[in-house]
């Protein structure tokens, strides 16, 4: 693993469940479970991280590695369930919140796949969690195509793919690999750092990326809401919202600034509701987003880890003029895209991952998720998703709802992505701090309502 991997495979606990997820309601009839099942195992071979689990080396004196498990079966990872009559989308997403506030048995390859039978209209759906060691959005959304079909012609496959697992390393083996990696890996990542900051374009790009951090160390000295930080206990509430991608086209037409911009936008006005709700907004308050950033490259697409890095916005939720929440939401974005701060980021990520000894990663990625912070209240991340639909047995896929975890004292959190035309915000809570988080999901659909009576 990279040390990105690792940390989100050693900062989880039993009220940290990592894993991202989505919702995914079909157009009926649904399929068999045997004939999903049948599905799934075809497509395998193109992903076989999903049939390794993660073998950490003793002492932590290596990071943990991928190893194929010997005992893998497929009835484990693919369920199967349905929903009461009438099948309500509430019923799905109360089910959905349950689902995903399990954690990943950390003894298997880290998925699973629900079958969600009984749905209004006609519909079904597949809940679908991977561990966040394993992939980020962008991978995430690479791995769908793969799942997925990408016509509703369906057939079939013939005859399942044969597969033979790969001997168990040893705990001797682990160690020897671990030793070995702990000479050269330093050694070649760091000459590769070195070699890429010689170039004069990322001496630039270093040089603005420090001016930059002074900028952005002053933007934590914003007032913020730190009453939505503190203690997460094991159950989550979620909810979504959807809202068509040509509104946000339009507002970035009339307005200015990037889709993102306007779904930054948004999302601080639900805030705004759900702070002015609780009685604790002022005209100064922000909420401090965390929003990563992908770094994955053209010739990096569906590789299976993480290529992220954050950047940090503050929602201005105390304005209470949308144009003016969007204008300063803009100013902080154009920074931070001009002092190339995901660039950064990436290169000091590359740096630490060569320096940074696996048992001092161990605990340091343990350390935050129970230190209580102020500085940061949530996480934002929107991910292009697929312009075109998606079928799993010819049966096109109607929505796609996302889901992000939640740690280090961070009780909300919202992913977006946008499918066929529509944005879908998909909002994590903590279920016992977050009791209103419904109003924070109807305040972002006004948001963007808001921004869209504003375009001329």
């Amino acid at each position: 693993m990279s040390g990105l991997d690792a940390s989100f495979y050693l900062l989880e606990d039993e009220n940290t469940p990592l894993h991202v997820a989505s919702v995914v309601v079909f157009e009926g009839p649904a399929p068999s479970y045997g004939d999903l099942i049948r599905q799934v195992v075809a497509k395998l071979p193109q992903v076989p991280r999903y049939r390794q689990r993660v073998r950490p080396v003793p002492l932590h004196l290596g990071r943990p590695v991928w190893a194929d498990d010997p005992h893998f079966n497929i009835l484990y990872h693919v369920r199967h369930t349905a929903l009461p009559q009438p099948g309500t989308d509430e019923q799905l997403r109360n089910l959905a919140g349950r689902v995903l506030a399990q954690r990943l048995d950390p003894a298997k390859p880290l998925w699973e796949i629900w079958l969600v039978e009984g749905l209004a209209d006609d519909r079904w759906a597949m809940i679908a969690k991977v561990h966040h060691c394993m992939v980020d959005g962008v991978a995430g959304m690479d791995l769908a195509t793969v799942m997925f079909d990408l016509t509703p012609d369906h057939r079939p496959p013939d005859r399942l793919p044969d597969w033979e697992p790969e001997p168990e390393p040893t705990a001797l083996g682990l160690l020897r690999d671990a030793a070995q990696r702990a000479v050269t890996q330093p050694v070649r990542q760091t000459g590769d750092v070195v070699r890429g900051l010689g170039g004069v374009r990322e001496a630039r790009r270093l040089r603005d990326f420090a001016l930059g951090l002074t900028r952005t160390t002053a933007r934590f000295a914003s007032p913020s809401a730190g009453s939505l930080n503190g203690p997460i206990g094991p159950h989550r509430r979620w909810c979504w919202q959807q809202a068509p991608l040509e509104d946000a086209k339009r507002i970035r037409k009339a307005l200015g600034g990037t889709v993102n911009d306007v779904v930054l936008t948004a999302v601080a006005a639900g805030y705004r509701d759900l702070l002015e709700a609780r009685g604790t907004l002022t005209e100064d308050t922000v909420v401090r987003s965390a929003v990563p950033v992908s770094v994955r490259a053209t010739d990096q697409r569906g590789e299976m880890n993480n290529r992220v890095a954050a950047v940090f916005v503050n929602l201005p939720a105390g304005v209470a003029d949308p144009l003016e929440r969007l204008r300063r939401v803009r100013e902080q974005t154009d920074d931070v895209k001009r002092s190339g701060q995901a660039a950064g980021t990436r290169t000091l990520t590359r740096l630490t991952d060569a320096a940074v000894a696996p048992a001092l990663l161990s605990l340091g990625a343990r350390v935050p998720v129970r230190l209580r912070q102020d500085l940061v209240q949530t996480v934002t991340t929107n991910v292009p998703g697929p312009d075109f639909p998606l079928y799993v047995m010819g049966r096109r896929a109607l929505e796609m709802h996302p889901y992000v975890p939640l740690t280090g004292g961070i009780r909300v959190a919202t992913a977006i992505v946008s499918y066929c035309g529509t944005l879908y915000f998909g909002i994590t809570g903590d279920f016992d701090a977050m009791p209103d988080l419904d109003v924070l999901a109807k305040g972002v659909r006004g948001g963007l309502a808001e921004l869209l009576r504003a375009a001329p």
